[in-house]
């Protein structure tokens, strides 16, 4: 068995990238574990500061589970804010954690995230830092614009902070409602590549919220307006093309759970187990997973036994 730092750099170096899924229940963390097995998929299973506040100490037994299925199976801590909720999963047991300072100065950051990775990496943990704002809102992050990643200060962050991978801003954005315009700039990509060319590199808020997302969530009747995500031939590009060795996705595994336990409940008003549909939208959300693995992100027959 390999570990998540291994996996991280054999996607940077290759042409595919690790999903990243967050998850706050049974049901999507079971949609997650399965589709990698059918893809033999390493796979970041993400919990945010809210999702870990849902479930406390229960991620940890849950995130067990999903690795006696697929020890390939990585627990990460998404968009950790300080120091001590990074400090808490890692004492915990997550296999990897994200400080998020992008909210901070750049001297903030820097001072920030080190402190961060001298903890973990003293317990041989792996930390993802973050350069630049995307913009967007999403449990508890929340941005009006984007700041793009400067490439300039890519290389210094990374020495002064010893970060394992680094989040960039290049035209994602948070949650559901985005521009139906976003475009990556790839030219930005380039110029940090060129600076940082031994670091994995992550994309947040690469939900592809697409036409067909939106649709079936109107169908079943959620309200959705001015939404829209990133293009699936763009998420390709960058996966096969660059350093790109991460891709986040959180919007579209919720568009997919509630549509289809919408749908259950107005097809069947009679049922009342919430097994039914729920099992329902695993099932929806297990398809919708294995066909980010396989397509977009390249991620199968990537877990070397």
């Amino acid at each position: 068995m390999k570990n998540l730092k291994y996996y991280l750099l054999k996607a940077k170096d290759e042409d595919f990238a690790l999903g990243s899924f967050n998850f706050s229940n049974l049901e999507t963390l079971q949609a997650i574990t399965q589709a990698s097995i059918h893809q033999h998929s390493p796979v970041m299973v993400a919990v945010s500061e809210s999702a870990l506040k849902y479930m406390g100490n229960f991620v940890i037994a849950l995130a067990k589970s999903a690795k006696e299925l697929n020890p390939n199976v990585f627990l990460h801590l998404d968009h950790g804010k300080s120091f001590e909720v990074c400090k808490q999963a890692i004492d915990m047991g997550f296999d990897s954690v994200m400080i998020d300072g992008s909210h901070l100065d750049f001297e903030g950051n820097i001072q920030l995230t080190k402190s961060v990775c001298d903890y973990a990496h003293a317990r041989g943990i792996i930390v993802e830092g973050e350069l630049g704002q995307i913009k967007g809102i999403e449990d508890n992050v929340s941005a009006i614009a984007n700041h793009f990643t400067n490439p300039d200060q890519a290389l210094e962050f990374v020495q002064k902070t010893g970060v394992d991978s680094l989040a960039i801003s290049i035209g994602t954005s948070h949650g559901v409602y985005k521009s139906n315009a976003n475009e990556l700039r790839f030219d930005i990509l380039e110029k940090i590549q060129e600076k940082i060319p031994q670091i994995p590199l992550v994309l947040h808020g690469a939900s592809s919220v697409g036409l067909t997302q939106i649709e079936a969530f109107k169908k079943s009747g959620g309200i959705l307006a001015k939404a829209g995500g990133i293009a699936d031939s763009q998420l390709q590009n960058a996966v096969r093309k660059t350093h790109i060795a991460k891709v986040n996705c959180d919007t579209d595994l919720r568009l997919a759970c509630t549509s289809e336990i919408r749908s259950f409940l107005n097809e069947n008003p009679d049922k009342f187990d919430p097994r039914q549909y729920l099992g329902k939208a695993r099932e929806n959300m297990t398809n919708l997973v294995q066909d980010k693995l396989q397509k977009i992100l390249n991620c199968q027959n990537k877990i070397e036994c």
